[in-house]
């Protein structure tokens, strides 16, 4: 992705200020105590993530034309290193244009924030799952 958008630049940039993996999983933790909290009833089996060890919330909104819909989504976790992580996603993928979704390459810019080399096997699949989750449904709305 060499035209990157810029809140992922944005959030780029936020990390590599940070020097040690305990500050950057503060500042994870403080973009998920910023997500918007999701109703009782949009926590369901429809917006459960599966593939993840903590609970996973995703609420897909799609605005636009059908042709080239616009993306929104809305996220929460029962976990809070999760929940950030969810706020992570959130900013790679909502407000964007389902063919966007399809091309973000996730796995480059998530080694450009360095999470992933300090994130358990559980945490990272579950963070895989998520993204998976949103691609497959903006493919899904391009088909």
């Amino acid at each position: 992705m060499t035209n990157m958008p810029q809140n992922i630049q944005d959030m780029i940039d936020d990390f590599s200020f940070l020097d040690d993996w305990e500050d950057r999983y503060m500042h994870v933790i403080e973009l998920g105590k910023a997500l918007a909290p999701l109703t009782d009833a949009e926590r369901n089996p429809e917006t459960k993530v599966n593939g993840c060890v903590s609970q996973v919330w995703l609420v897909q909104e799609t605005q636009g034309d059908s042709a080239n819909p616009i993306l929104n989504f809305r996220g929460d976790s029962d976990a809070h290193i999760v929940k950030g992580l969810v706020a992570v996603v959130l900013t790679l993928f909502s407000g964007r244009t389902a063919q966007a979704i399809t091309n973000i390459d996730a796995a480059a810019i998530l080694s450009k924030l360095g999470l992933e080399e300090h994130l358990t096997p559980q945490r990272s699949n579950g963070l895989h799952a998520m993204i998976a989750r949103i691609k497959k449904g903006a493919a899904q709305l391009l088909t």
